[in-house]
């Protein structure tokens, strides 16, 4: 067996089902789960009637590139989206479908890590498990970047020495962010661009959730956007990695896309021909279709909007936490052991919320996501509203925290 599979650690929901063992929440109350970020909005009809058109074509094979159609279709998005230039992107070149960004967020970091070097992998912590997972099967060395309240959750690049630049062959970045929804502005992201050429790294930007944010009128800004901005059009060692589970409520769909540098594109899909991650016929229909209409997901981020203003009026005074600017996590700060605090919730009030320390390691002396928890506003309005009523009560009554 590959001995690098020894350093993985268990998987935060699997951490979560040992500390539940043997707890028994109350037969009167009926089990809300905050605790795992799987969208429970509608899928759009336009997805699945796409899908349900193109079955007949399941008796083809589908190339590794994608089709035409579904290349054109996200170069059409992301040049929309992020007011590229409109010959910026050509979709033979800039542009991969991938099985979800978890397959290609893992699949990236082996094409690109030399496993005999002496490579360091950056990403934030607390981070999406896959960049760590990735980075070590791959023969890397993780380096966490602390992001904390005091940093506003967004990593300090700038306390970062040159010797870790030097060993950097991959930088991880999650904007908006997992768990916190804080936004890197456009001159955090310009400055990593000089960076990343100054030391010859690759930023792979993770922008999952880049559809989900509370101003309609500020969406955030994305790393191609930046580049462009600064004329940066061969989007030299830059990749982004956008998905339609959250955007389109599509989980099970598995679809999303890679998009930035050609040339690294074209090493990458030499490693996913023979990886063997290509999407069948139908999902690519169906994906074509998602990034064509904005509609659903204007609708989307409406049912999120109303799901947190309600969500944090609540709990405003009970727990501590800083406003999301986007993502459909809360990130409260508690006083005390955040696995203890998960731990009595769920005994208490048949609520189901993640202990921050999972989604970290420690690092510079200490766990970033410790005293802290996640919880997912992704189940419906009243089952959002019934948990903070009950967190609020927990809170009030049997673990009592500083607002």
């Amino acid at each position: 067996m590959n001995p690098r599979l020894e350093a993985l650690e268990p998987y935060p929901f699997e951490r979560l089902a040992r500390l539940h063992a043997g707890v028994r929440p109350p037969d009167t109350l009926s089990p809300i789960l905050l605790s795992i970020g799987e969208p429970k909005h509608p899928t759009p009809d336009l997805v699945i009637d796409a899908l349900k058109a193109e079955l007949q074509n399941l008796n083809r094979y589908p190339s590794t590139r994608g089709t035409a159609d579904l290349r054109a279709s996200v170069a059409a998005w992301l040049t929309r989206r992020f007011h590229l230039p409109e010959d910026a992107l050509d979709p033979e070149r800039h542009i991969l479908p991938c099985s979800g960004t978890r397959e290609a967020l893992f699949a990236l970091a082996q094409a690109v890590i030399d496993p005999c070097g002496n490579d360091l992998a950056l990403m934030p912590n607390p981070f999406y498990q896959i960049y760590e997972g990735a980075a070590i099967l791959a023969g890397a060395t993780p380096y966490f970047l602390n992001t904390t309240r005091e940093t506003a959750y967004l990593p300090d690049f700038e306390a970062v020495p040159p010797s870790i630049w030097n060993r950097c062959k991959l930088l991880y970045i999650c904007s908006p962010g997992n768990p916190s929804g804080s936004i890197m502005p456009k001159d955090m992201l310009t400055r990593l661009i000089e960076l990343s050429d100054l030391y010859d790294f690759v930023i792979a930007s993770d922008e999952c959730y880049s559809e989900i944010y509370q101003d309609e009128l500020a969406p955030p800004p994305g790393l191609l956007q930046v580049a462009a901005e600064n004329g940066n059009l061969e989007f030299r060692r830059l990749v982004v990695f956008h998905s339609l589970s959250k955007r389109s409520n599509a989980p099970g769909l598995r679809s999303g896309f890679i998009a930035g540098d050609a040339d690294l594109l074209e090493k990458f899909l030499l490693y996913r021909t023979y990886h063997g991650a290509a999407l069948s016929l139908p999902v690519q229909s169906a994906s074509a279709a998602a990034w064509r209409d904005e509609h659903h997901v204007i609708e989307n981020r409406r049912l999120y909007r109303e799901k947190f203003t309600k969500v944090t009026e609540i709990l405003r005074g009970a727990l501590r936490f800083t406003q999301p600017e986007a993502g459909f996590y809360l990130w409260p700060e508690i006083d005390g052991d955040d696995e203890v605090f998960s731990r009595m919730l769920l005994e208490t009030t048949h609520v189901t919320v993640l202990p921050g320390r999972y989604l970290s390691r420690d690092a510079m002396g200490h766990n970033p996501g410790s005293g802290h928890v996640r919880m997912a506003l992704v189940a419906p309005l009243e089952e959002c509203v019934e948990a903070a009523c009950r967190i609020r009560d927990f809170v009030t009554n049997h673990y009592p925290i500083r607002g």
